[in-house]
């Protein structure tokens, strides 16, 4: 097992893994044919004349993610009744036979531009089931799929998310489609290396629901074959009775975990990330507009989420008119006022640290105060227990603690606490087992001036390159 354990220790992100992580919170945008037919999932045979947002802005779009602090957005560029919101070489169901823009519009262009106008990143969504293409269910589609996908990838500048579900109900022929994923996979890596490929990828793991869920323990280095069940599965509808089945149901499963990596051979980094809607539905429905989530539930899954070795993918429909509602609008930018306040002040800058043991002074407890994600402590290699001790500058009331471990060197914390002096004794005052890319502690307000971290169990040796010390503020 230690070698095992060792092995774990050391499986590390992409380049492109870490930069998406990095991102934390970003934007999926439902928006096509299925937004002016009141429906979730559209039949294939709508008519593209349907398509026309009276007031369509994508800078509105960018406006509202970046007011809640989100740094990307996902567009459903095809969804599955087939409708395309460019104007594709390879269908007459696009918005070139709408009556937008008189039919010479290209709503991905222009959501791509306003993206890199507002600088916050685009990635996008397409469907794999098509319920209007005639070419569904035959090794010809796979070929119109990749076309699309190249369409994609070169027409609209750097893309840094491709998404996938893996819906595979009936075309309108009544046959279902072998979805070539490898050849998929091959276009994006070959015209958008930078990219990751999501969900049904080899990148970015779902978390098991739609709900914005997390497990207790995230962990972001799990059994390989878990890639290829996201891969072969459908994402969120007819859930087979086998292993994905199991993982999906069971929010507590530790995936990571001792157990799970015991007999699993080859391990890869493969990171969740959290999907849910702001609205009961992922399109738009006028019904809806008093059902938006508040923006305590919004905080709820963010800090659970973000805070919780994950990201945060958050659904907001635009209504018909092209716009995010003004009801969804509000809500996002008080998420973001109550967000930027909390965050703004660490209360740990200018703080002093020492540790129980450390490997070297490259790697001294100072390295965790220091604002950088790329110096980080750690003891010596072997040493699985550890603790540092943090001296604030002056006695501070707090109820929130960040912590990030320095995942370019692997994922290694298993369980940490921390503890409070109060009158020369130490006080707990939180307790959980994996940290990752991100944990957000947050607990009853306490006061003090000095505070320890305790890694009770790790892989390895552990590594912190961030300790942060923050009052939160209300909404």
């Amino acid at each position: 097992m230690n070698d095992t354990i060792r092995k774990a220790a050391f499986v590390t992100p992409s380049d492109r893994q870490l930069a998406w992580q990095r991102l934390e919170f970003y934007s999926f945008i439902h928006f096509g044919i299925n937004t002016f037919t009141d429906k979730e999932w559209g039949l294939g045979d709508e008519d593209p004349a349907l398509f026309n947002p009276t007031a369509f802005s994508a800078k509105q779009w960018v406006d509202v993610c970046k007011s809640a602090g989100m740094r990307g957005l996902i567009l459903t560029c095809k969804h599955h009744d087939g409708f395309c919101l460019w104007p594709s070489a390879y269908t007459e169901h696009s918005v070139k036979n709408s009556p937008w823009r008189e039919g010479k519009g290209d709503l991905v262009r222009e959501v791509a531009e306003a993206c890199r106008e507002g600088g916050i990143r685009f990635g996008v969504y397409l469907s794999p089931w098509d319920r209007h293409d005639p070419r569904y269910g035959t090794d010809v589609y796979n070929e119109y799929f990749k076309n699309q996908l190249r369409e994609l990838l070169t027409q609209y500048g750097d893309v840094f998310c491709v998404w996938f579900d893996g819906a595979c109900g009936e075309g309108p022929n009544g046959l279902k489609q072998v979805y070539d994923w490898d050849g998929y996979y091959e276009v994006i890596r070959e015209l958008q290396p930078e990219a990751v490929i999501s969900v049904c990828g080899p990148d970015v793991r779902w978390c098991g629901n739609e709900a914005g869920h997390t497990r207790e323990s995230e962990w972001s280095v799990v059994p390989a074959h878990l890639q290829d069940i996201e891969k072969i599965q459908e994402k969120s509808q007819h859930v087979d009775d086998g292993a994905f089945s199991r993982l999906v149901r069971s929010q507590d499963d530790n995936l990571g975990g001792r157990d799970a990596i015991r007999d699993a051979g080859q391990l890869v980094w493969y990171p969740a990330e959290v999907n849910t809607s702001i609205r009961p539905g992922w399109f738009y429905h006028a019904a809806e507009d008093d059902q938006v989530r508040s923006v305590d539930k919004l905080l709820d899954i963010y800090y659970k989420s973000v805070g919780g070795n994950s990201t945060f993918l958050l659904n907001l429909p635009p209504d018909r008119r092209g716009l995010i509602h003004e009801n969804d609008a509000a809500n996002m930018a008080e998420l973001g006022r109550v967000l930027s306040a909390t965050f703004s002040r660490n209360l740990a800058s200018g703080a002093d640290a020492s540790a129980s043991e450390e490997a070297d002074g490259l790697h001294a407890a100072g390295s965790i105060l220091d604002g950088s994600a790329d110096t980080y402590w750690c003891p010596l290699e072997g040493t699985e227990q550890a603790s540092i001790v943090v001296e604030l500058p002056q006695e501070a009331t707090f109820d929130t603690i960040v912590l990030q471990e320095h995942i370019q060197s692997g994922q290694r914390i298993e369980q940490f606490s921390i503890e409070y002096e109060e009158d020369g004794a130490w006080q707990p005052l939180y307790r959980h087992t994996v940290v990752g890319y991100k944990r957000i502690c947050r607990f009853p307000e306490a006061t003090a001036k000095r505070l320890r971290l305790t890694i009770e169990a790790s892989r390895w040796c552990p590594t912190f390159s961030a300790f942060e010390v923050y009052l939160s503020t209300k909404s």
